[in-house]
C-alpha cells in the first residue's frame, strides 16, 4: 500500500512517501525550486517521492493532506465575522486546497475523475504530533506539538501508545507561543519568514532582564489543571487583523505581516529597525524573550508528564525546533526520554499526514523507526562526474581527484586539521532544516576565529549566530554535561567546563552547543570522517553548519560546485571527488 503526503500551500511546502507503513523518501520543495520556505504546491517533491519509491500516481491508494477544514469550524467562523478580510484570504487558500486532486493529476498529464488514491483531511497538530511519535522508537509516549497556528490551534497534547494517538487538549486561536515569539522576533528588527532562530541565538548574548512584562505578555499558572496558556493579546494585533501570511506563492519566500501593538514599545522601549545596530538593550529582550517562552513551554511538559505518567515524550511544531528549550528538558521535567522530528516545523506535515492515515486511519501497526534523516535525493558517482565535467573547474585553477574512502577520509580529515574549510556532499540529501552530515560545510572546532570567518567570509550572516558540533556519538559524555542522542541537532547541552577552551568554535557564548551526535550505522561516511580528525587531534567532533549561503540547503552536485565557487571555501568533497586550489 502506497500513501502520499503532501504539505501544500503553507510554508515549507513537502511531499512524503510511505509504502507498506515505511517511509521511502520525504523532502521540501525548496531543494528544487530554490526558494527559501517555498509554500505553494510541492510538483517537484512529489515527483522526486514517486520516483524514489518507483510507483506510479497511479498505485498511490491513499493521499494524507495536513489541513481539515472542518476543525473548529465555529471558532473560525466566530473569526471570519470579525475580521473579513483575513477570512477572504483564508478562503482563498481554502479553495487551492479542494484542488489538491487537480494539481497531483496535472503534474503527471493525467485525468483527475481516474486518480484511485483516496484523500484524507488531516488536522494540522494531529499531523505533527503523529510525525513525532509514529516516527519515534517509543510504544508509548506522551505527545506535545506547538507551533504559530494551524487549523486554528496552536498547541496540541495527548498520548501515543502502539499505533494510536489520543489527543487530550489543545490551545486555539489567537493564543500561541509562536506568535509570540514570532511578534517579539518582528519587534526586535528581524522580519524575514523564519527568524526567530536567529533571536534564540542571540538570547544567549543577554540577561533576562525583563520578566516582569514578559509574564504579562504570556501568562501561565503552572499550579491550575489547565495545561494551556494565554497571551495578553493588547501587545498583538492578529486577533484584529489576522495572521497576514502569504503561502500560496510557490516561488516566492512566505512573509508575515505585522503582528505586535504599539503597547509593545510603550512597555518595553523603542521598536529597533532592521538596520539599526543591536544594543545591549535588545540582547536582553532576547534572553527575555527565551526565558518566558522556557518557563511555559517546560511547564506545560511537567503538567503533561504529571498527567500520563509517562518518561518518553514526542515533540513536534515550529516551537519544538527550540533545541535551547528542548537541552532543558532532563533537568526541568520528569521525562528520560525525547525524540523530536527532524522536520518538527511545517514540512513534516507530509510525513504526519501518511503516517496518521496508515496507522490512525487504517489501523496498521508500527514497523518504522526513523533514526536517520536522509530521506532527499542522491546522486551516483557518475552523476557527481558530470556535473565536475561540465562545470569545467578541473581547467580553472582546481585539482580533482578521485580517491579511495581511506585514503579521502585521510586528507579531509588533514584539511580540516589545517584550518581549511570544507564542503562536504555526500548521499541522500537531509530531511529538515539541519545539515547532519551530508550537505554540510566542515571546519576545525579548536579555532576560536573559525566562527567568525564562517560568518563573514562564507555564510554571509550575522556574527553572532552560533555553529553546531557534530560528535561522535560515543563521545558525547565526555564533551557534553548530556549524553542523551541528539541524531537531529534539536537540542542544545551546555559543554562541560574544562572543554570549553577545547572546542571554543562551536560553543556558545553561554557555554552550549547544539549538537549532532554520529553513530555509524546512521552516517558510515561522515562517522569515518569525524574518527579521522579525532585520530589526528584528539579532538572526537567537527564543527558543521549547513552547505549554502542565503539559500535553501545545496541538494544537486551542480548547486554544491556553485556554491563552493563563489564563496570562499578551500576544498570540496562530491561523493568520492576531492577538489581543491591548485
Amino acid at each position: 500500500m502506497n500513501i502520499l503526503g503532501i504539505n501544500a500551500y503553507h510554508g515549507n511546502a513537502s511531499a512524503a512517501i510511505v509504502c507498506n507503513g515505511r517511509l521511502i523518501a520525504a523532502v521540501e520543495e525548496e531543494r528544487f525550486n530554490r526558494v527559501k520556505y517555498a509554500a505553494g504546491f510541492p510538483a517537484q517533491a512529489i515527483r522526486y517521492c514517486l520516483k524514489e519509491a518507483g510507483v506510479t500516481l497511479a498505485e498511490i491508494d491513499h493521499v494524507g493532506v495536513p489541513r481539515n477544514p472542518s476543525a473548529r469550524l465555529a471558532t473560525k467562523l466566530f473569526y471570519a465575522l470579525r475580521m473579513p478580510s483575513f477570512a477572504l484570504e483564508r478562503a482563498k487558500v481554502l479553495t487551492k486546497f479542494t484542488g489538491i486532486p487537480e494539481a497531483l493529476a496535472r503534474i503527471f498529464d493525467a485525468d483527475p475523475k481516474k486518480l484511485a488514491a483516496k484523500f484524507h483531511r488531516v488536522e494540522h497538530h494531529q499531523a505533527h504530533l503523529a510525525s513525532s511519535f509514529y516516527c519515534s522508537p517509543f510504544e508509548n509516549a506522551a505527545l506535545l506539538s506547538a507551533d504559530g497556528l494551524g487549523d486554528f490551534a496552536s498547541t496540541m497534547w495527548g498520548t501515543g501508545s502502539g499505533s494510536r494517538m489520543s489527543i487530550d487538549g489543545a490551545v486555539v486561536f489567537p493564543h500561541s507561543l509562536g506568535l509570540f515569539y514570532s511578534g517579539v522576533t518582528q519587534y526586535l528588527g528581524f522580519l524575514k519568514f523564519g527568524d526567530e532562530y536567529k533571536v534564540m541565538g542571540l538570547a544567549g548574548y543577554g540577561e533576562p532582564e525583563r520578566m516582569n512584562v514578559f509574564r504579562e505578555i504570556v501568562q501561565f499558572d503552572e499550579d491550575s489543571n489547565a495545561n494551556g496558556f494565554r497571551l495578553s493579546l493588547d501587545f498583538f494585533t492578529h486577533h484584529r487583523t489576522g495572521p497576514e501570511m502569504s503561502w500560496a506563492e510557490a516561488d516566492k519566500t512566505p512573509t508575515l505581516g505585522k503582528m505586535f501593538s504599539d503597547e509593545m514599545a510603550e512597555r518595553l522601549g523603542p521598536v529597533r529597525t532592521t538596520e539599526e545596530p543591536l544594543e545591549q538593550r535588545h540582547r536582553n529582550l532576547a534572553a527575555s524573550l527565551q526565558a518566558r517562552l522556557e518557563e511555559v513551554y517546560l511547564g506545560m511538559l511537567r503538567k503533561l508528564a504529571a498527567r500520563t505518567r509517562l518518561k518518553t515524550v514526542c515533540l513536534a511544531g515550529g516551537v519544538a525546533f527550540n533545541c535551547v528549550a528542548n537541552g532543558k528538558i532532563f533537568d526541568a521535567t520528569p521525562f528520560e526520554q525525547v525524540y523530536v522530528h527532524p522536520a518538527a516545523g511545517d514540512a513534516g506535515l507530509a510525513v504526519g499526514a501518511a503516517f496518521h492515515v496508515w496507522h490512525q486511519k487504517l489501523g496498521k501497526p508500527r514497523s518504522f523507526v526513523m533514526d536517520h534523516a536522509y530521506w532527499g535525493p542522491g546522486y551516483s558517482g557518475e552523476e557527481i562526474r558530470r556535473a565536475i565535467d561540465s562545470n569545467g573547474i578541473a581547467q580553472n585553477g582546481y585539482c580533482v581527484t578521485e580517491l579511495p574512502e581511506k585514503e579521502l577520509m585521510s586528507k579531509t580529515a588533514a584539511l580540516v586539521a589545517d584550518g581549511k574549510i570544507l564542503g562536504w556532499f555526500q548521499g541522500r540529501c537531509e530531511w529538515g532544516p539541519r545539515a547532519l552530515g551530508n550537505r554540510s560545510i566542515v571546519a576545525d572546532p579548536r579555532r576560536q576565529e573559525m566562527k567568525e570567518i564562517l560568518n563573514r567570509r562564507i555564510k554571509h550572516r550575522e556574527i553572532f549566530r552560533p555553529f553546531a558540533p557534530s560528535i561522535l556519538a560515543e563521545s558525547t559524555a565526555e564533551y557534553f554535561e548530556k549524553s542523551h542522542p541528539s541524531p537531529f541537532m534539536t537540542l542544545a547541552y551546555s559543554v562541560r567546563a574544562e572543554k570549553r577552551g577545547r572546542i571554543p568554535a562551536p560553543t556558545h557564548v553561554d557555554g552550549t552547543g547544539r549538537l549532532q551526535t554520529v553513530t555509524r550505522e546512521a552516517n558510515p561516511r561522515y562517522h569515518a570522517l569525524i574518527s579521522a580528525f579525532r585520530d589526528l587531534t584528539g579532538v572526537p567532533m567537527v564543527l558543521n553548519t549547513s552547505f549554502n549561503d542565503n539559500e535553501p540547503i545545496v541538494c544537486r552536485p551542480e548547486e554544491a560546485l556553485d556554491c563552493f565557487l563563489r564563496t570562499q571555501m578551500d576544498a570540496l568533497v562530491l561523493g568520492d571527488f576531492l577538489i581543491t586550489k591548485s
